[in-house]
């Protein structure tokens, strides 16, 4: 069953229960992808006609962002939880180590990605680091032959938000992978890069504030997010007069 907030088409589930269908994706080894938009890439895809079908056609929608889960609430078809796309990346991480699965990280600034792997081979035990890609490139086709040659589990793609939800839309055909996510910056955090929020700042949805208190350039950003709780009411003020 799936929660449309401003036509983006949410997975209404827990943290677990989005680990555990990623585990299933992973066995199905189809390339199956998962997008996790906040509520700076649902505004964007109401734009964006090709953001929106990339979105759509993902295999698991997750609601990554405070914003996105008030909007729910607000229009009456609250989700569960917010599932942060780390968080996501995480939980796979862990049960893959469990199997000797392989991760496969493509995107960020050159450097980042090699950093990341370090900390998540030594974090994750059992966990391979088939392959890193940063996500400066010119041509696919040498990409798309790296990855295929090293058939990861589970392929990160960090290339930032409208271009990694079309990559994996327009490429997932042609890759061998278990299952791929569109996780914008994450490998900086996994890095060291960037650090996340307190647990008790994001278990109260304010990690958008921590980071606006880390990263004061963001002022811009998070201005407009107030933007999706007033289309929200909007959506649902026009059914309530069409009720």
């Amino acid at each position: 069953m799936k929660t449309d907030i401003l036509g983006v088409q949410f997975d209404n589930l827990t943290l677990a229960d989005a680990v555990e269908r990623g585990v299933r994706l992973v066995s199905e080894h189809r390339a199956a992808y998962v997008v996790t938009p906040n509520p700076e890439i649902v505004m964007a895809a109401a734009k964006d006609g090709g953001l929106m079908r990339a979105l759509n056609a993902a295999d698991l929608v997750l609601p990554d962002g405070i914003g996105v889960v008030y909007s729910a609430k607000i229009l009456g078809t609250p989700l569960t939880e917010r599932v942060p796309g780390i968080d996501f990346a995480s939980g796979l991480l862990a049960r893959l180590a469990e199997k000797g699965g392989s991760a496969y990280l493509f995107g960020a600034k050159p450097g980042v990605a090699e950093a990341a792997a370090e900390k998540i081979a030594a974090r994750y035990a059992g966990i391979a680091v088939a392959g890193t890609q940063d996500g400066y490139f010119d041509d696919d086709a040498g990409i798309l032959a790296d990855i295929n040659a090293k058939k990861p589990d589970f392929l990160f793609v960090c290339l930032g938000s409208p271009k990694q939800e079309k990559w994996m839309q327009a490429h997932a055909g042609k890759l061998d992978v278990g299952v791929m996510a569109g996780l914008g910056g994450c490998l900086d955090v996994f890095a060291g890069n960037v650090d996340r929020a307190p647990e008790k700042m994001r278990k109260l949805g304010l990690e958008w504030l921590y980071r606006l208190y880390r990263e004061p350039a963001r002022i811009g950003r998070v201005a407009r997010l107030p933007g999706i709780l007033v289309k929200a009411a909007g959506q649902r003020g026009k059914g309530a007069n069409h009720g």
